[in-house]
């Protein structure tokens, strides 16, 4: 299964504004600048979470987006399902024509697999990443040094050297 970067910089953006939203409002100026993604490409991702009920924009002086939810309700399957990106390991969308619009030998086990990490990804919130180690040694960094690889390095569970 592989993630787009749509999925990625959803859970990136949604976590960024997690970790600095907490007292006020965050601008996805902030948050492209901290997290290196376009800010285009953000508002269109926003407009979609906006959608799904999962943020909130404020307007006027100090405005920016905020989270609509406690980050302990917000799991990481809910914000790739709210930017319309699909759990699917399979190559044929889970339609089941894989082969001669018939499933292939396989299908059952990609479509197992899709399943597992879809209910995987339903068990992690963005509570849960904010209180993995080394998240806030990373997303301090990244205040100081915008544009730098952080927090998307986090979620994918990579080690980051010192």
């Amino acid at each position: 299964m592989r993630l787009t970067t749509k999925g990625r910089y959803a859970v990136t953006a949604m976590l960024d504004l997690a970790y600095h939203g907490e007292k006020k409002p965050v601008t996805l100026t902030d948050i492209a600048k901290r997290q290196n993604i376009s800010l285009s490409y953000l508002e269109q991702l926003f407009a979609r979470l906006r959608r799904a009920g999962m943020v909130e924009g404020v307007r006027g002086p100090g405005g920016g987006y905020q989270l609509s939810r406690d980050v302990s309700q917000i799991n990481i399957a809910e914000i790739v399902s709210a930017v319309d990106e699909t759990i699917d390991s399979t190559r044929c969308g889970g339609k089941g024509d894989c082969q001669n619009a018939q499933p292939c030998l396989t299908h059952d086990l990609w479509m197992g697999l899709s399943e597992q990490i879809r209910a995987y990804l339903s068990t992690i919130s963005l509570q849960d990443l904010l209180q993995r180690k080394g998240f806030r040694q990373v997303a301090e960094r990244q205040d100081k040094q915008p544009n730098a690889p952080g927090l998307d390095v986090l979620v994918r569970g990579e080690t980051m050297s010192a």
